[in-house]
């Protein structure tokens, strides 16, 4: 029987939120935990669940926020749960760039300006145009982004352009520059671009495959210089149902690590494939 190694927590630098639960405006076809308007997995945290979880990260040491979904602008408290964490520390939110409408990135804007933290805005995208990324991400949604993009970039702020596999070609030379160029020409002359590997679970698990037996790591022990690529070495993941080992995990029930931030603080046993992914690819989910 293959042994799988644990990570340890070497240090707690960073807390998501599961901001918006797993619900979504759109139903992407290589989401990693099929988000949609009727999933309702994990349900949309209150004001109250991330100011008590800020409470608790601050006194283990947290430095650095991070904002997900689902879809977070469809939670009606973001902003005030922004302006909470920038009290405190950088934030960072990941969004399909949908619900950027203008008066949110004022908002934005101005909690920014007010806060010495930073305030960061991470826009996905599937592909180089609208017909590749309306594919993977459903009719119409390409220039609903293009509206959000141009308001960010009216508001004077300037995303990360987050692309995953599912855009083909990204990962060559020239798919990179080809985004670029297109980051530039939507108004942001020092382009911000991240690209992410597929995770072969939730619905990209039915458009192309799950994993395969062999993609497990098998390593016996990790080093704490090993253990220092993979991000839940000094992360955890706040969901409506309790904290989570990392942002990948929360449709598993065993990465489920405790109902609160310190109960979280052990080593993870690296068992499943998405582990395999983030270890092979050295991937963050950080900006």
């Amino acid at each position: 029987m293959n042994e799988h190694p644990h990570v340890p927590l070497l240090t707690l630098d960073t807390l998501w939120f599961q901001v918006a639960g797993t619900i979504c405006n759109i139903a992407c076809t290589h989401c990693f935990i099929s988000c949609s308007p009727k999933n309702h997995s994990h349900e949309m945290l209150t004001l109250a669940d991330v100011e008590n979880r800020l409470a608790e990260a601050k006194a283990l040491g947290v430095r650095d926020y991070y904002f997900t979904g689902g879809e977070p602008f469809m939670n009606r408290d973001l902003l005030p749960m922004l302006e909470a964490t920038l009290k405190q520390g950088p934030a960072t939110v990941l969004t399909n760039g949908m619900l950027l409408r203008k008066e949110v990135c004022g908002r934005l804007r101005e909690m920014a300006d007010r806060s010495d933290c930073s305030l960061d805005i991470r826009v996905s995208l599937d592909g180089f145009d609208r017909e590749t990324h309306d594919a993977i991400r459903g009719p119409g949604v390409w220039d609903r982004v293009m509206i959000g993009l141009r308001n960010l970039a009216e508001a004077g702020i300037n995303p990360v352009i987050t692309v995953t596999e599912a855009a083909d070609g990204v990962r060559t030379e020239q798919g990179r520059r080809r985004f670029l160029e297109l980051i530039r020409a939507w108004g942001f002359s020092k382009p911000r671009l991240k690209i992410l590997p597929l995770f072969r679970i939730g619905a990209e698990e039915k458009r192309t495959r799950a994993y395969e037996d062999w993609e497990r790591l098998t390593t016996p022990v990790l080093t704490d210089h090993d253990a220092e690529v993979l991000q839940c070495s000094s992360s955890r993941m706040v969901t409506s149902k309790g904290v989570f080992v990392c942002p990948i995990l929360i449709e598993t029930p065993e990465a489920r690590m405790g109902d609160t931030i310190g109960e979280t603080l052990r080593p993870f046993q690296l068992r499943y494939g998405a582990c395999h992914t983030c270890w092979v690819e050295g991937v963050s989910c950080r900006t």
